[in-house]
């Protein structure tokens, strides 16, 4: 082994160890903050929970690519983008369901993700199934098929803003 492959074999054993230091210390962190009970038992609980969940990341290949932990820092901002989504759908498709001829044109299209990686297309794919009145059936080589409960929705989604929005948290 040459100088050169040692140095990246280093440098990657010290990014994973690292992506996994901060995966832990996020789940530290949220699980604390969200517990709000500091009893030793329920604190080891947590503890352990949080050590299982970075084992089972590990073991499913998580730390595989090394850009998935780079995109934590944008995520609250793509959360808040998300949750406006959420609340304008969810809107949408309460004013349908009120009207009495249920003005629905179901609708299923295909959708080509800007997202480079695994992560962002599932990330891409889970958000348009979170939006009320949209759900992603298949993910297959960079392709979405989902379906629409209106051809405005789809057409909507078709726009891309939600691709470019993922493929964004991406970006280095």
């Amino acid at each position: 082994m040459n100088l050169i492959q040692t140095r990246r074999k280093h440098q990657l054993g010290e990014a994973r160890l690292s992506s996994i230091l901060l995966l832990m210390l996020i789940l530290a962190v949220t699980w604390l903050l969200w517990s709000g009970l500091y009893k030793p038992l329920v604190v080891g609980l947590g503890a352990f929970s949080c050590l299982l969940s970075v084992y089972l990341a590990h073991r499913m290949g998580f730390f595989r690519h090394q850009g998935v932990i780079g995109i934590f820092p944008r995520l609250p901002g793509y959360w808040l983008w998300l949750l406006r989504e959420i609340i304008i759908s969810s809107w949408d498709v309460a004013k349908l369901i009120l009207q009495p001829s249920l003005p629905i044109s179901p609708t299923v299209v295909m959708l080509e993700t800007e997202t480079k990686t695994d992560v962002g297309q599932v990330i891409l794919g889970n958000s348009i199934t979170l939006s009320p009145g949209t759900v992603t059936l298949d993910l297959h080589e960079g392709k979405l098929l989902i379906h629409c409960l209106t051809s405005e929705g789809a057409k909507e989604l078709q726009k891309g803003e939600a691709n470019r929005r993922a493929a964004n948290l991406e970006r280095s």
